[in-house]
């Protein structure tokens, strides 16, 4: 896996992952055919690697931050065009549903303030919104765990 930041240059260059987040997304229950949704994706490290291994399915990753949606998109041109990785700027307190949406089978989050318990208001409404964009048997996983926690998506 490997990461891009910027160099002295002001140029984006590929750096390796660290070995936390490379075991965040070894431990995900991933799937071929999954439609998989990153919150607070950042600058997309961690998407690219799932969409890597997604054949019939996607990623969808969204942040908060315009930035780090333009640092995503920026250095995936190959998993953007593959139609594996497709990046939106957007809460996930206001997260919902594109016309073209179907339902996600696998949500994870690492360091999301609304989702680890930092911000619990925030987090009731993410965890709505989660539901309401997930199929009945979907599965929520945050950091937090070894390494990661499931957490029960409310009904």
């Amino acid at each position: 896996m490997s990461r891009r930041g910027r160099s002295g240059n002001d140029r984006w260059v590929t750096r390796p992952v660290t070995a936390r987040l490379a075991a965040v997304v070894n431990a995900l229950p991933l799937k071929p055919h999954l439609r998989v949704l990153e919150v607070g994706c950042g600058p997309g490290v961690a998407a690219r690697e799932v969409a890597r291994r997604l054949r019939s399915g996607h990623i969808l990753a969204i942040d908060r931050s315009a930035a780090a949606i333009e640092q995503l998109v920026s250095g995936s041109g190959e998993e953007l065009a593959s139609g594996r990785l497709r990046a939106r700027h957007c809460a996930v307190e206001d997260f919902e549903l594109g016309p073209d949406d179907e339902p996600f089978d696998l949500v994870f989050a690492v360091r999301v303030g609304a989702l680890d318990g930092r911000h619990p208001a925030a987090g009731e409404r993410a965890l709505t919104r989660i539901a309401s964009a997930t199929n009945t048997t979907a599965r929520l996983f945050i950091d937090g765990g070894r390494p990661l926690r499931e957490v029960h998506i409310p009904r």
